[in-house]
């Protein structure tokens, strides 16, 4: 069976920017912001994004481009391990829970882009969020969505996705910077912008154990990183591409979209709300419809604003959902029509345990996703750094310039040890934190650990690992 490839590097660069921006920018990340200290959130997440989004990206890539395959093909093709390849079924795993809790949210957006013509939300929207959000109506909702992304994908890669996100992101980053240049001049903003632009050093040293799984995890799924979604999309690139160079543009124009959504979201809620909105994932729904109800032409705002999110939901939507289609396409021989529409009816189910239980939707949309795509990331970054090793070096100097090719052995050595060391860290935190145990006061040998006394813990272990690092790094660079 011919493999599909991208038609223009344009396209496949809008195409992963749109798996990336999707509803972890514009619903997931009001949320996560609004329950981790605004600013100081903000500030950890950046972070996150530049020390571990790119390095990320670029091993997803160069395992997806070396191998041409799924996740799972892919680790078994380039890897004699068997376990590889029973930790390849990880990511489709991945795929089916993110889908599950992601289409009942496009189920909502499309509910309320539908409101918004009526303005039936206006009365009570809190009322109005707890009335829909959850039950048979949410099922259904959840079910349209599913069906629309089912219709891009089927139509394939080059047909579906790629002509549908050349479309999607440049409406939604137009749309962004309208309603941000309407959203900054109204009275009350500044305070939202404060919240969300001003952090608190002293709150942030504070509580910085906390935030940082949550931010940790909130970067790693706006980047659509630790999913499989960037090995299955870089498994259609061309040698000829600058994977360290599209990975940069990526990256940066999806953390762009990230902020600017901020700047949408909470001037709007403080200057007509007071406040941030509450937290939870009605966030979104319940603080901006609020914001709505109180303008002269909130139905017009709404409509238009909705209308961004669904784009964003969509483009997101159809990369999850292309991952466990290339896993049957290519290592079943499956037809794409087939594996879609066999697909669509598993994740009807599982999304419908979503719809119906509240308690099963905030387990699976915040920790349980955390930890999966923390954990992925984990795997392909070894895989890269010490499976690989040689040839992940020579995959990324594929159509890469001089100075990208400079800061390959750079690379390897934090995929291969740092970035790994780091995630760890933050998955057991997170664990930990789902639990109910407060890593700053986890007892080690009888010593309770401090911040401080944690950090030097840590330091110390990324001082062994890093050593041994360096030692692979030489060896194969």
């Amino acid at each position: 069976m011919t493999r599909e490839s991208w038609q223009t590097r344009l396209g496949f660069i809008l195409a992963a920017v749109g798996s990336a921006v999707g509803l972890g920018n514009l619903w997931r990340f009001p949320w996560m912001t609004s329950e981790n200290g605004g600013a100081a959130f903000l500030l950890v997440y950046l972070g996150v994004v530049l020390v571990v989004g790119v390095p990320g990206l670029l091993a997803e890539f160069v395992i997806g481009r070396r191998s041409r395959r799924n996740p799972v093909g892919a680790l078994s093709a380039l890897s004699d391990s068997k376990g590889w390849t029973v930790f390849g079924h990880v990511f489709v795993v991945t795929a089916v829970v993110l889908l599950s809790f992601y289409s009942v949210v496009g189920g909502w957006i499309f509910r309320y882009l539908g409101a918004s013509f009526t303005g039936a939300y206006f009365a009570n929207p809190g009322q109005y969020f707890g009335a829909v959000n959850y039950g048979v109506e949410a099922l259904g909702f959840h079910l349209l969505f599913l069906g629309v992304t089912a219709l891009i994908v089927l139509r394939g890669v080059k047909r579906g996705i790629e002509r549908a996100t050349k479309v999607m992101m440049p409406a939604i980053v137009v749309l962004l910077v309208g309603l941000a240049a309407w959203g900054v001049t109204l009275d009350g903003a500044a305070a939202g912008l404060s919240f969300y632009l001003s952090p608190d050093f002293g709150a942030l040293e504070t509580n910085f154990l906390d935030i940082l799984p949550a931010a940790a995890g909130q970067a790693l799924f706006t980047l659509s990183l630790g999913a499989g979604t960037m090995v299955t999309y870089a498994s259609y690139l061309g040698e000829d591409r600058s994977l360290a160079a599209d990975g940069t543009a990526i990256a940066v124009l999806n953390t762009f979209v990230g902020v600017l959504a901020g700047v949408v979201v909470f001037p709007i809620l403080f200057a007509l709300v007071g406040d941030a909105g509450g937290g939870g994932p009605g966030a979104l729904f319940v603080g901006l419809a609020s914001a709505f109800a109180s303008l002269p032409y909130g139905q017009v705002v709404g409509v238009v604003f909705f209308g961004v999110v669904a784009l964003a939901a969509l483009s997101s939507s159809i990369s999850m959902l292309e991952i466990p289609v290339s896993f049957l396409v290519d290592e079943y021989g499956v037809s794409r029509p087939a594996a879609t529409t066999g697909l669509v009816a598993l994740f009807a189910v599982t999304g419908s345990v979503c719809a119906l239980y509240p308690s099963v939707f905030g387990f699976v949309a915040s920790t349980l996703v955390d930890l999966l795509l923390t954990g992925g990331l984990v795997g392909f970054l070894l895989f890269a750094g010490w499976v690989l090793g040689r040839d992940a070096v020579e995959e990324y100097e594929l159509g890469a310039g001089e100075f990208a090719t400079s800061l390959s052995t750079a690379w390897l050595y934090a995929a291969g040890v740092f970035i790994p060391v780091f995630l760890i860290f933050t998955f057991v935190s997170g664990l930990a934190a789902a639990l109910g145990v407060s890593v700053a006061s986890v007892e080690l040998l009888g010593v309770t650990l401090g911040q401080t006394r944690l950090f030097v813990a840590v330091s110390v272990l990324v001082a062994v690992a890093s050593f041994l690092g360096l030692r692979r790094a030489e060896s194969v660079v």
